[in-house]
């Protein structure tokens, strides 16, 4: 057996030998394909290291087991149209990731067939056109698929059933024509809206809302239903009613039952008005008639505000509080703004701000030129003597970056609070608002002021004890005034608001240990606060769509991009092309937020320091945004 061995030792050398050889072959036809890519496609992202033993260590690129498994570019500025021979070639791919490049363009490479492994593809916010490819439906693992915001024209194609697997599809501002196919996979994720359909929306997809077919010309539920349509054919559902016979009247005795129904409603309405106007008239006699009438405003986006004009809130109720007094009117904290009642907000012409986490907003005018903000309270779990204690609390807080607090009112069946009105809205709606509609972009000046501002603001907060918080940092609850100052509102408003089921982390602002979002302590203030520095300076939303479907936040993606590329790279263009001095004090201030939103709370700043260097940020760069002190 012994004289065998060398020759066992050599077969099994030679077989490690060819497997190496294979590898390497197909690796190096990995590297082919991606060079063909670069020929192609533009972008400083694709300026790789061509001398680099492997292509696995090019940016963007990733392999597993020696072949490319997964090709992220998001955001690198790509330009150009994808060749036959590059993507389609890398056939051990699973994640293609070519989102919000812009300048992508032409159709999508027939090659993409032989992609039979590819999971996941993301081409979103692109140029890309075409009809979208049948055979993309045919790939046999394929589990979400982007197409958004792109230029795709042409029908849906028939065969989406084909991809089993399939859990997202989003299709949405595109060019699509021709009606919905009957889709009947179980998807999670689906959006078709603002393209070119029409006919009606298949049954198998009635359940979606309104907002993933808006913007065509479809019909059908959850949409207007069909007019001067075709009758729907008889199919397996609930069976249609039975004709009416003559045999179908009613019986003498069903006859005398609805008249005795009928004298005896009409009796009880009588009474029931009979009662109301002894009340009324009872009311009059003691001087404590109210003559309020006031529709509730149906709720609004900030970004949409609808022109109406309506009373603040429905008429209110005054109700006994604990000690025994009567709440017939407003609180107040301070009168400065200007002298009114409870009947004269009631009466005040009203706009729908925006709803919101804990209630609805509106703007109320009054007819001698006062405009104040009120806040109708929702879901206020505690009771009175603990709601009117917060009050006085938040009542006595004064700073200059805080949103005032004028005035509240309390009773059973409503709870208001009145602030100052800040003429330009929130941040959020100008950050992410219409930009076709004439909207001013914020420059570097602006935005490192609001950061300033809003940073002075929640350091005050913490700085009166160890367990005040805001609760509830976002943009849309940083509002300016018309010089753009930035002010902070619903401050310390979380204790006293139902917390709902546990928080959902794609809120974009939330702390990763938050589980409750009525105890929300000051690290994790910091952290929303450095989400919130990260959308003024990105300029996408923590909420945005796009980012959360791939799982990836905000802070992560900020993160990923930065690693890999130059932190310019994440910054809003609007930033950029009005900032020509450079972004050395725009990437400091990037790296403040990134600090801010460090996963463990012991890891981040605290409010007092994050003030101070933004403070050398903002005098660093010459900016005097508005000279406003602690």
């Amino acid at each position: 057996m012994i004289k065998y061995k060398p020759k066992l030792s050599l077969c099994v050398v030679y077989l490690f030998v060819f497997y190496l050889a294979a590898v390497t072959s197909d690796l190096e036809s990995d590297r082919r394909a991606l060079v063909v890519l670069r020929k192609s496609v533009r972008g400083r992202t694709l300026l790789w290291n061509m001398s680099a033993p492997s292509p696995c260590d090019w940016h963007g690129v990733h392999c597993d087991a020696g072949r490319v498994t997964a090709l992220r570019l998001p955001g690198a500025g790509l330009f150009g149209s994808l060749p036959i021979g590059g993507i389609g070639n890398l056939t051990e791919l699973q994640t293609l990731s070519l989102r919000f490049n812009s300048a992508l363009s032409g159709p999508i490479p027939s090659d993409f067939s032989n992609l039979v492994l590819l999971r996941y593809l993301y081409l979103q916010g692109n140029a890309f056109s075409g009809e979208i490819p049948s055979f993309l439906f045919t790939l046999p693992n394929v589990i979400r698929i982007n197409l958004g915001e792109n230029k795709f024209s042409g029908r849906i194609p028939d065969n989406v059933n084909s991809a089993t697997r399939l859990v997202t599809l989003y299709l949405e501002r595109n060019q699509l024509t021709g009606p919905i196919p009957e889709i009947t996979l179980p998807l999670q994720q689906f959006n078709v809206s603002s393209n070119q359909l029409d006919g009606s929306i298949p049954s198998s997809l009635s359940s979606w809302p309104s907002t993933a077919f808006e913007g065509n010309t479809l019909c059908g539920k959850p949409l207007n239903l069909c007019v001067g349509g075709p009758a729907p054919e008889p199919g397996p559902g609930p069976n249609p009613p039975p004709e009416k016979k003559d045999s179908d009247k009613l019986s003498t005795g069903a006859i005398v039952g609805i008249v005795i129904g009928c004298v005896v409603g009409l009796l009880v309405l009588l009474l029931i008005l009979f009662c109301l106007c002894r009340k009324r008239k009872k009311k009059e006699e003691n001087g404590q008639a109210r003559n309020v009438e006031a529709p509730v405003a149906p709720p609004a986006t900030a970004a949409a505000i609808p022109k109406e004009r309506a009373a603040v809130v429905p008429p209110v109720k005054a109700t006994s509080s604990e000690s025994g007094v009567v709440s017939k009117d407003l609180i107040f904290f301070v009168k400065t703004f200007g002298e009114f009642d409870l009947d004269g907000l009631l009466k005040a012409s009203a706009e729908v701000l925006g709803k919101g986490t804990v209630g609805s907003s509106y703007k109320a005018s009054f007819d001698h030129g006062l405009i104040v903000a009120v806040k109708r309270l929702r879901d206020v779990v505690v009771p009175e003597k603990e709601f009117r204690e917060r009050l006085q609390v938040l009542g006595s807080m004064s700073h200059p970056n805080l949103v005032t607090l004028i005035a509240y009112y309390f009773s059973r069946d409503e709870k208001l609070l009145v602030f100052e009105y800040m003429s330009r809205g929130s941040l959020s709606a100008i950050l992410h608002g219409n930009k076709g509609n004439g909207r001013t972009p914020l420059n570097w000046e602006t935005r490192v002021g609001v950061a300033l501002g809003a940073a002075r603001a929640i350091k005050f907060l913490h700085s009166r004890d160890a367990t005040t918080s805001h609760g509830n940092i976002k943009s849309s609850n940083v509002l300016l005034s018309e010089s753009y100052e930035a002010k902070v509102s619903d401050y310390g408003l979380a204790p006293i608001i139902s917390s709902t089921s546990a928080p959902n982390r794609i809120d974009g602002y939330r702390a990763p240990e938050v589980t409750d979002a009525r105890k929300i302590s000051q690290k994790a203030d910091v952290y929303s606060f450095g989400v919130l520095i990260l959308e003024l300076l990105t300029g996408k939303s923590p909420t945005h769509q796009q980012l959360n479907e791939e799982g990836v936040d905000l802070p992560r993606w900020v993160q990923s991009v930065t690693d890999q590329q130059s932190p310019s790279e994440v910054l809003d263009p609007e930033l950029t092309r009005y900032q020509p001095e450079g972004n050395e004090n725009i990437i400091r201030l990037l790296k403040i937020g990134m600090s801010c939103t460090a996963q463990y709370p012991d890891s981040r700043p605290s409010m007092a320091d994050v003030t101070r260097l933004i403070e050398e940020v903002s005098h660093s760069s010459g900016s005097s945004p508005n000279p406003i002190s602690d």
